[in-house]
């Protein structure tokens, strides 16, 4: 039989896995990063419902199993590589026609983690210290060229040739201000390669041109900082929950019973609906919601009449998704009640307050705040305010005021009893653009808006009075929609191209004909029944679950698909952790980079033991019967075949002379055995 092979190799993730010769069975084999990429995205059960026999581990020794079709999906990397050869020269046999049994090879440009329907991250926190770290400039250009091959793998997934536009900072000199206009170079470069050798890209559509939006981490320092009481941002920021590749928060059915991990994703369907409703509204909404479920299954109610043969089948048959939607609302309501319960105990809706006045510059009657340094001051000295809350405080007041003398720092910080390594976070914004301190006479302005100041007005009545503050990237993605982005702040890569295009209120050029078509003016808002245009936003250096709750927002509200995809998520505690790591030793940050190349493993390069030789047969059948005889002092007795040699001395009777007879002194020990009853059964 001739085995036939067929590997990809990966850029990394994906949605889309097209599979070679359906209706046979084969081997699928991967590697550790592609296993990773496979997970996300798909179950194993699934992947062994299209006629896969079982999963494989390149890096893991395995029998070869020549006779089986295989599927390979590695990674592009070198000790992969050299795994992959080998493997295929064994399955293949070294064959001179190898290639011919190759089906197919291809690249997959599936290099990143779907996380949620629209946010993408590439699971890579340490992109924050490559990017920031004053020690890691000389790995800079490397890892942007890395992040944008991600990119142009999301852009080829999603079919979209963008427009592409950057944050170019303004009125600051801090190293990091020229990041995003490198990283949109980059990214341009490689779209621009990959069209010019892919004549099938972009492919036609009658979908609007897509937008590409790069910014970093910069652009909004309030964001990471602020309490937010959307109920995923709170969850994450109050909880223990156990992040990896997966999330899992312990929780509990009954008291009864011990705690359990249980995984939040997007196969829980009551997380999806409600992770970016208010606290305020959720508990509510969750209780109505499982009273209806227990409506819905009256079967599971208790009842005081004797159970029937109908109701006990009819229960056993709703049995499973009965206690799957139980141990979801179990779930979720347990969340919401420790998250509620740590907001009580912390006095978040006193510090909530005073954040939102001073990222937002407004009260919460949308007037000018005052009197927010004693505000500030009464609640670094509460006790029941956590340390790390104080220490957010005093960033958020020195975001607002742009900077404060170097001894009013030095009070808040004692006021706060903050240990002294909290002052190195402090001082570390300053890598990120921010002023930390001022001259005495400095005449700048206070906090530094991006896009201005919200305008005086009344608060919408369904709006909390703790959740005034807007990230600065639903703003972005509001002027863009309008076609009023500011094109000094957010300049296009290629501006005598894509500055038409920019006006996205206005009907932007079909990829069908990119270069071609001219744009309309007829109307701002496409119908529902038309393809949604599309806008991707890059955040480097990580995103904050407010910045995604603003993209599906903008989604719904502008009638566009807008996705955001990001190095990692932020947490008010990593991110803290991160600033702070900014003036460490880089050998205490672990990079990627400084730990030693993986290399294939050991077993690789074993000879593989040669087969034991087979017993040698002699021609003369009389002489293999001589060999299994053995030479005594009483003449030739055969070898023993099994137990020891006196055994065979007991049981095998000795070569008998020409009568027949045993020798005297054998004669004379059996008389005096039978003397002594030896064999008989007398005692």
């Amino acid at each position: 039989m001739q085995t036939k092979e067929k590997y990809a190799e990966f850029d990394s993730q994906g949605t889309k896995i097209k599979w070679l010769m359906p209706g046979q069975w084969k081997v699928l084999i991967l590697d550790d990063g592609s296993q990773k990429l496979i997970n996300g995205v798909v179950r194993e059960d699934d992947i062994l419902e299209l006629n896969v026999t079982h999963i494989e581990r390149i890096e893991q020794r395995r029998p070869a199993n020549k006779e089986m079709d295989a599927v390979y999906l590695l990674s592009p990397l070198p000790h992969i590589v050299d795994l992959l050869q080998p493997d295929l020269q064994t399955r293949l046999d070294k064959s001179v026609m190898a290639k011919k049994h190759i089906v197919q090879a291809s690249v997959l440009n599936i290099d990143y983690y779907p996380r949620e329907s629209h946010l993408i991250t590439f699971r890579d926190p340490w992109s924050f210290p490559t990017l920031y770290h004053p020690a890691c400039n000389h790995l800079v250009r490397q890892h942007l060229d890395n992040l944008a091959q991600k990119i142009v793998s999301i852009c080829v997934s999603l079919g979209e040739y963008p427009a592409i536009r950057y944050y170019s900072p303004q009125n600051t000199n801090h190293e990091a201000r020229v990041l995003c206009s490198h990283l949109a170079r980059f990214v341009q470069l490689q779209l621009d390669q990959y069209a010019q050798y892919n004549s099938d890209f972009p492919p036609p559509s009658p979908r609007p041109r897509g937008h590409l939006i790069i910014t970093d981490r910069s652009l909004d320092l309030f964001a990471p900082l602020l309490h937010e009481f959307t109920y995923q941002a709170m969850v994450h920021d109050l909880l223990p929950l156990t992040e990896g590749d997966k999330v899992f928060y312990k929780a509990s059915i009954n008291q009864s019973q011990p705690g359990k991990d249980q995984e939040i994703s997007e196969k829980d369907g009551i997380w999806v609906k409600y992770r970016h409703l208010h606290m305020k509204d959720l508990l509510e909404q969750l209780v109505q919601d499982f009273d209806a479920f227990k409506a819905q299954n009256p079967q599971f109610a208790d009842s005081e009449g004797p159970a029937t043969i109908n109701g006990i089948k009819d229960m056993l048959a709703g049995l499973p998704k009965f206690q799957e939607g139980k141990e979801a609302y179990s779930l979720h309501l347990t969340m919401t009640q420790d998250a509620m319960n740590v907001f009580q105990e912390q006095r978040l809706a006193d510090v909530a307050s005073v954040e939102q006045s001073l990222a937002t510059g407004l009260d919460e009657d949308y007037r000018k705040p005052k009197n927010l340094a004693d505000q500030v001051v009464r609640l670094l000295d509460d006790d029941a305010v956590l340390f790390p809350d104080r220490l957010r405080l005093i960033i958020q007041y020195l975001l607002y005021r742009d900077g404060l003398l170097p001894t009013d720092v030095q009070k808040l910080l004692l006021h706060a009893r903050l240990p002294p390594q909290d002052s190195e976070v402090i001082y570390n914004l300053e890598l990120l653009g921010a002023h930390v301190t001022r001259a005495l006479k400095d005449t700048r302005p206070g906090a530094r808006y991006p896009f201005g100041k919200r305008e005086a007005q009344p608060p919408p009545t369904d709006t909390s009075g703790l959740s005034r503050f807007d990230p600065a990237l639903k703003v972005i993605l509001e002027e863009l929609s309008r076609g009023t982005l500011d094109q000094t702040i957010f300049p296009f890569t290629k501006p005598h191209l894509d500055a038409a295009d920019g006006l996205i209120g206005k009907d932007d050029v079909s990829q069908a004909s990119l270069r071609s078509a001219k744009p309309t003016w007829a109307r701002t808002r496409p119908s529902k029944s038309e393809p949604r245009q599309r806008i991707l936003v890059f955040m480097a250096g990580g995103a904050t679950y407010s910045e995604s709750r603003a993209c599906y927002e903008a989604s719904h509200f502008l009638n566009k698909d807008v996705y955001l995809a990001t190095s990692h998520m932020l947490t008010p505690s990593l991110y803290l952790r991160q600033v702070g790591d900014l003036s460490v030793d880089r050998r205490r940050l672990d990079l990627p980079s400084d730990r030693p190349k993986p290399r294939a493993p050991d077993h690789l390069f074993e000879k593989e033991a040669p087969p034991p030789p087979p017993p040698a047969k002699s021609l003369d059948p009389s002489l293999d019967k001589m060999q299994k005889l053995r030479l005594n002092d009483e003449g030739l007795l055969p070898m023993p075949t099994n137990g020891s040699a006196q055994d065979h001395k007991q049981t095998l009777p000795a070569s008998s002379s020409s009568s027949g007879r045993l020798p005297k002194d054998k004669d004379k020990d059996g008389e005096k055995k039978k003397k002594h009853h030896f064999f008989s059964s007398k005692r």
